[in-house]
């Protein structure tokens, strides 16, 4: 009998050695679960490219950007009291205008569904602004659509680097564009609390920052430019604006898309 009971206790031990040395290979091989796995689980196949569950919400966030920021902007060109404020509003109902052509005809062409109504926390953020007055409507229009434009510009940036989609690709290209003029219009105006911005992204911060240590009251030596070796020939220009421009905005005079092949 203990002879038996050794001999098994050996058997036992080898299959779970033998089980332990497979696990690793089974795991790797069997992906499910993981990034990769939802991204294709999540993807459909289009003559554009893959369309990715990231890629269509996407285009629903910048649809319903347009359902809350155009009756926004009109609402400040019709009843604010500054110039800066209306010009903002001039700013995001001219974009959004053009941007909910854009996101139509790729959502049209890809066969995404697209909603006609904002949600209910923009629904939310209108309310506020058609409640307000004089300068807490100018403090809460441009803290309101700056703080949503500053989010959605991250999702913009994921998009652009990861979507596989040409259509989408493009369409962030025009969205990037088109939410950095508003978030430069918006700016502008003097009332964006920008300590506000970044205490509450702090306080969604799950990393440390890094970077050089803060200044110790000493200037530290001035950096070497960054330039070329020799003198290549160039032909393009910088893409931003000299710094020294007042009143800076980006740019968005780009084909109406009903021209667009």
């Amino acid at each position: 009998m203990r002879r038996i009971n050794g001999t098994a206790l050996i058997f036992a031990a080898l299959v779970a050695t033998l089980g332990a040395l497979a696990f690793p290979i089974w795991s790797y091989a069997d992906r499910s679960g993981t990034g990769q796995a939802n991204l294709n689980a999540g993807s459909v196949a289009t003559q554009w490219g893959p369309l990715s569950a990231t890629d269509r919400d996407f285009l629903v966030k910048v649809r319903l950007a347009g359902l809350w920021e155009i009756p926004a902007g009109q609402q400040a060109m019709e009843r604010a009291p500054t110039q800066a404020i209306r010009m903002a509003g001039d700013h995001l109902v001219v974009g959004h205008t053009d941007l909910d052509k854009r996101v139509r005809s790729v959502a049209g062409r890809l066969g995404v569904e697209l909603p006609n109504q904002p949600n209910p926390q923009q629904q939310g953020w209108l309310d506020q602004l058609t409640a307000a007055s004089g300068k807490d409507y100018e403090n809460k229009f441009a803290n309101l659509l700056r703080d949503s434009h500053g989010k959605v510009f991250a999702l913009i940036a994921q998009v652009r680097h990861t979507t596989r989609n040409t259509l989408v690709r493009e369409l962030a290209t025009d969205a990037n564009q088109t939410v950095l003029d508003h978030i430069t219009m918006l700016e502008n105006t003097g009332d964006v609390d920008f300590d506000a911005i970044a205490n509450e992204a702090a306080g969604s911060a799950t990393a440390s920052p890094t970077g050089p240590p803060p200044p110790g009251g000493v200037l530290p030596p001035a950096p070497n430019p960054a330039v070329p070796s020799g003198s290549p020939y160039v032909t393009s220009q910088p893409s931003a604006e000299p710094t020294d421009d007042p009143g800076r905005s980006i740019n968005t005079d780009r084909p109406d898309p009903d021209e667009i092949p």
